[in-house]
């Protein structure tokens, strides 16, 4: 078996490679191809990658190159987990977008706009590369936004599922809290990616018990904490909300908090310079603590368990995944992609049914459904206008003096990344 990661380069990495180290039996990689453009950090992340599939003796072969054709030649599946534009452009997705009043955010928002007008045109051109040399390989996307993504990918026509790691996060904290192992949890996750909601927590099965009363009864004040929400938001609400809900519930406190502090990116910055000096270490041969800090926990599990099952037999037949809703929620179109659990095999992944939703989280679904059809038009069309609909359509602008500002400080920011501006 052999796998590609497009952005292989990332400090993100060699918590991929931990996972696939520690979890060959269920996803047996012979050889792995890392792909980067960065080829300096390409050389420090593959030496660490060497060294740890060394330490716990994985027999597979780790390569890197620079070529995409190359790199994703013969590859069974391709992980795509880019950023286009690097931390310098995600710093200013966070910034620019306060000075109009609205959320700084790479993934949603003004600056998620941003994000997925930069992203989508390098991924299809990706994806087209990944389809000429080896159109049976999967896409497996991590890259934001992963809901405008993964529909762009389905859209052309690829092979491709969506993948977050908040559904993982939930899963292993809920886990901890019932002192119950992993699988044994499975979650009602609906909603799209970073705007999502575990409606149930069931244990054993998708028709198992469902401990979500339980689980909010005694542990509400740590679950409202790590969400950084009241704890009355959580119990009126009777589900646990992602954190992403925050920019939604409590936009106006969020904004204010972000104008007295560094952004995001400046922090992942620094962070990813001490990674890469740590990585180029001959010593270091597992990944350090300090990468727990740079978010994406529990990321390499999710994506083994995925590509198992999309490649063979050696995953979790039920997941949390991004596809076609298909009639899933029937409020939405069927080329809408939703984030839900899914039974995923070698075809793909298929939905779970969903029970109908109350409509305080179908209504902001589907103005989102909406935005993202908006984001996804601007981002394969161009044009001033399409940006300014999309940014007015989005719940966190929604007014005309904000949607102006925003598309000129978007443009403004993202030119050399915009082949029509």
């Amino acid at each position: 078996m052999k796998l590609a990661v497009v952005g292989g380069g990332s400090t993100y990495t060699p918590e991929l490679i931990d996972g696939f180290a520690r979890l060959r039996d269920t996803l047996p990689i012979e050889e792995l191809v890392l792909v980067d453009p960065a080829a300096d950090r390409l050389e420090l992340v593959s030496g660490l990658a060497r060294r740890i599939f060394a330490k716990q003796d994985h027999a597979g072969k780790i390569t890197t190159t620079t070529d995409i054709d190359a790199g994703v030649a013969d590859a069974d599946a391709v992980l795509l987990q880019l950023r286009v534009g690097g931390q310098a452009a995600r710093n200013q997705d966070e910034t620019w977008p306060l000075e109009c009043g609205c959320v700084g955010q790479e993934t949603t928002g003004a600056g998620g706009l941003a994000k997925a007008l930069r992203t989508v045109p390098v991924v299809l051109d990706i994806a087209e590369r990944v389809r000429r040399t080896n159109p049976d390989a999967w896409i497996i996307d991590f890259t934001n936004p992963v809901g405008i993504v993964t529909r762009a990918l389905l859209q052309a026509g690829h092979k491709a599922v969506g993948l977050c790691n908040v559904a993982i996060g939930f899963q292993r904290k809920f886990a901890r809290l019932l002192e119950v192992e992993p699988g044994q949890v499975h979650l009602d996750h609906v909603g799209l990616n970073h705007l999502s909601w575990e409606l149930g927590v069931r244990l054993g099965g998708p028709d198992g018990e469902n401990v979500l009363p339980k689980l909010l009864a005694e542990h509400g004040d740590a679950i409202a904490d790590d969400l950084h929400m009241p704890r009355e938001l959580v119990d009126r609400l009777g589900v646990v909300p992602s954190y992403y809900l925050r920019y939604f519930y409590a936009h106006d406190e969020v904004v204010r908090e972000l104008g007295t502090k560094p952004s995001r990116a400046a922090e992942v910055a620094a962070m990813e310079k001490e990674l890469l000096a740590m990585y180029g270490d001959p010593a270091l041969d597992e990944k350090p603590e300090l990468l727990a800090k740079r978010g994406g926990a529990f990321y390499s599990e999710a994506a083994v368990d995925l590509a198992a099952s999309l490649l063979g037999d050696g995953g979790s037949p039920v997941q949390v995944v991004n596809t076609y809703n298909n009639g899933t929620l029937p409020f939405l179109p069927d080329d809408a992609v939703i984030e839900v659990q899914a039974r995923v095999g070698r075809d793909g992944a298929t939905p779970l049914a969903v029970p109908a939703l109350d409509p305080l989280y179908a209504g902001l679904i589907a103005n989102v459904t909406a935005y993202e059809d908006l984001a996804l038009e601007a981002a394969l069309r161009g044009g001033r206008e399409r940006v300014f609909k999309a940014l007015l359509a989005h719940p966190l602008i929604g007014q005309f003096d904000y949607a102006e500002g925003l598309t000129d400080r978007l443009i403004a920011h993202n030119r050399e990344h915009l082949a029509w501006a």
